[in-house]
């Protein structure tokens, strides 16, 4: 009856620390993502440092990339943005922010299919066009480019940067009264900001 009990403790020691251990790992993400929100980064990056890795969240993992990413290390960045579709192969922010990294790295092909998977995954999301067209702009595609201004203004017509690449699109492409219009609406939106 001894074995028994003493089997029975350990078993329900075990299974206490594993619930505590969640618990433990909900309290840190939870803390660790208010750091993040009040722009406490460092503190925000050391609790996230402490999850283990196969606990860690898509979100997590989103998390370390955006903080690497704005320290300029981009190869660490990568890597949690990768590991972070692991986990999650539709967390269309990884692959958005992937996308910009690749876009920074003057890889725009690479950057281009990163934002083809956010457009698939989260079809109404403007700004995987508007980076797609930036993306084509740097390839001297301006064809392509418009083509992907035209759908982010579809989806927001309020974003000024949508109009002023389409003017330069259209610019390029030798059609002056169009990058007028758009240049116009540039113009008008950035006004009503003052």
């Amino acid at each position: 009856m001894k074995k028994i009990f003493v089997y029975l403790i350990i078993a329900g020691l075990v299974l206490c620390r594993g619930v505590f251990a969640e618990e433990r790992t909900s309290l840190v993400n939870d803390q660790a993502n208010l750091y993040y929100a009040e722009n406490r980064i460092e503190e925000a990056f050391g609790l996230l440092l402490t999850i283990p890795e196969e606990n860690r969240s898509p979100m997590n993992w989103l998390l370390l990339g955006n903080i690497l990413q704005d320290k300029g290390r981009l190869e660490d960045a990568d890597f949690m943005y990768n590991q972070a579709l692991l986990a999650d192969s539709k967390f269309y922010k990884a692959a958005y922010n992937l996308g910009n990294i690749y876009l920074e790295q003057d890889k725009p092909n690479m950057a281009i299919e990163q934002y083809k998977l956010v457009m698939k995954l989260q079809p109404d999301f403007a700004y995987a066009y508007y980076n797609t067209g930036c993306a084509y702009l740097k390839l001297g595609k301006f064809k392509d480019a418009k083509k992907y201004f035209l759908r982010a203004l579809d989806i927001n017509t309020n974003e000024a940067d949508f109009h002023y690449n389409l003017a330069y699109v259209y610019k390029m492409l030798k059609n002056d009264k169009q990058a007028q219009i758009y240049l116009d609406y540039y113009n008008k939106i950035m006004l009503d900001k003052i």
